[in-house]
């Protein structure tokens, strides 16, 4: 399989296993229209803060679980106009390139740039897609052809399921240099092809408006197709004589597409048409009542069908009348609900690490007022405005929107909105003690098993739980060294396999150990970094 080379793709390759693990500091929930500090615990999740760090932050909890990613990165285009500067030249990434690529980034094009910026998001995406999800990236020509390698890279190339075609405006741009731009990317991987399965579209009617009854058959509407094919099979070459009492063969090189006996059975069960006058070429019906309902949906999507730039501008217009967003082109509501419609059901998480004005739980909130789901957003975005434009429009779209007689009713719904945190380990590799026990207990319970921790209830005050027969014990406090002796054993009250048991030191003998199959583990040393 071809790969993509560029400058400091050594230095990134394994960059997410060296991001630091940060907390995620919950700063208040947002449930039933009201602000206030105590967590909802709802699910939905609205992160300020780098998106690589907070990546990283949702394994615990979220590896392998989330069942559709979009996201809406920087298009590279070179324009700094915005406030979400695709040059990659923002403050925050050009530190962050100093500090991962070294000397060699300040020799780097953008398109290196961005390519260093994306790989390791991509490679913490990857980990947190459930085997039966799929990610849907937007993005135009700049980036296109290194996005399809590199994510062929990470995803595997086996796992691309589709490059779809968003026509994001409708009118000609009469001042394009070369041609009018009027179509972006979206770019569909699947963690695992075999696994992921796509949900067809609902019909509409102009799906059935084709569907007609003239010969008012009782069976209801029904469409017609050809009889005859390309394929060409003597036996199926003979002469039929239409109601009128014409005799038809089909035209040359083509033939009926039965035999003449199955022909004459469906003549009899009505299935054969020949125009109302009785003397057309011979069609088949199928009727609306036969047809799957569900629509195999197209790679190109259309403005009229999902919306484009211009209209989901005039939406943010309606839900920020008093102020200017600084979002040049917006993707729809509309885009991105049929994204999450086609790749997931009512209870799926669905995840936007750039998430921008937060169109994403837009939709999500939309969908789940239409059908009655129960889906989840977790949205992330590192630009000062996640607080006042990305929470504020969520919370708008909760309560209701709108002025002047044009009020969108709200969908309901709440979240919880958090900062990033202080990191779990320090420069020297100490814990950090201003992070809470139980977030230094989630990481260890993780980086064991793999799960997603939960607090045991009983009473055992270091247990941290059990897996795979094994019981994994934490005991640690901040302000005192612990010992793994025989005064800790003697308090043990799970029945296991074997035990893993965390200590600032130990002093049992080598042969009790074996005896009860223990294996020693010392703070912080042999915790695992992820």
């Amino acid at each position: 399989m071809p790969t993509l080379n560029w400058i400091g793709k050594d230095k990134v390759i394994n960059h997410h296993m060296d991001v630091p693990y940060k907390i995620l500091d919950h700063v208040y929930g947002f449930d039933n229209g009201e602000q206030a500090p105590k967590e909802t615990n709802c699910g939905n999740k609205i992160i300020h803060g780098d998106n690589l760090e907070a990546l990283k932050a949702l394994l615990p909890e979220h590896e392998g679980k989330i069942k559709c990613i979009y996201i809406d990165p920087p298009y590279n285009t070179g324009n700094e106009g915005w406030v979400y500067n695709d040059n990659v030249n923002d403050p925050k990434i050009k530190k962050w390139l100093g500090n991962v690529v070294g000397k060699e980034a300040e020799d780097l094009s953008r398109h290196d740039k961005w390519l260093c910026m994306m790989y390791p998001r991509l490679k913490l995406l990857h980990k947190l897609l459930s085997v039966d999800g799929a990610i849907f990236i937007s993005i135009d020509d700049n980036e296109q052809a290194n996005l399809k390698l590199i994510c062929d890279e990470v995803f595997g190339g086996g796992n691309f399921i589709n490059n779809i075609i968003w026509q994001k405006k409708f009118s000609p741009q009469n001042d394009a240099k070369y041609f009018s731009d009027n179509h972006d990317f979206i770019l569909c991987y699947a963690k695992s092809k075999s696994d992921w399965h796509i949900n067809q579209l609902k019909r509409n009617e102009s799906h059935n408006d084709r569907y007609k009854n003239p010969d008012n058959d009782p069976r209801g509407v029904w469409t017609s197709s050809d009889f005859s094919v390309r394929t060409y099979t003597p036996e199926y070459d003979y002469e039929i004589e239409s109601p009128s009492g014409k005799v038809i063969k089909p035209s040359k090189g083509r033939c009926w597409q039965t035999s003449k006996e199955n022909f004459l059975k469906l003549l009899a069960d009505n299935r054969i048409w020949f125009g109302l006058n009785g003397t057309n070429v011979p069609r088949i019906k199928t009727f609306l009542s036969e047809v799957q309902q569900g629509i195999v949906p197209l790679t190109i999507w259309t403005h009229d069908e999902v919306g484009h730039n211009q209209s989901a501008k005039q939406s943010l217009k309606m839900i920020f009348p008093e102020k200017r967003t600084p979002f040049e082109t917006p993707k729809s509501v509309e885009l991105i609900a049929k994204i999450i419609q086609l790749s997931t059901q009512e209870n799926s998480i669905i995840l936007d690490s750039f998430s921008g004005s937060g169109t994403t739980a837009h939709a999500v909130l939309n969908l789940n007022k239409q059908d009655g789901g129960n889906r989840k957003f977790i949205l992330i975005e590192m630009e000062d405005y996640a607080e006042n434009i990305t929470a504020e429009r969520v919370k708008r779209v909760i309560k209701g929107y709108g002025e002047n007689g044009k009020k969108t009713e709200g969908t309901g719904g709440n979240f919880d909105y958090y900062q990033l945190g202080k990191p779990l380990f320090l420069e020297n590799d100490m814990l950090n003690e201003e992070v809470s026990l139980e977030k230094i207990r989630e990481y260890v319970w993780f980086s064991e098993t793999r799960q997603s921790y939960k607090a045991v209830n009983q009473n055992e005050e270091h247990l941290l739980g059990v897996s795979n027969s094994s019981a994994y014990y934490f005991y640690y406090y901040k302000d005192e060294l612990t010992t793994l002796d025989d005064s800790f054993l003697r308090k043990i009250k799970t029945k296991a396999e074997q035990y893993i048991i965390y200590a600032d030191n130990c002093v049992l003998d080598d042969s009790l150990m074996q005896k009860y199959h223990i294996t020693f583990k010392k703070i912080p040393r042999d915790i695992t970094r992820f």
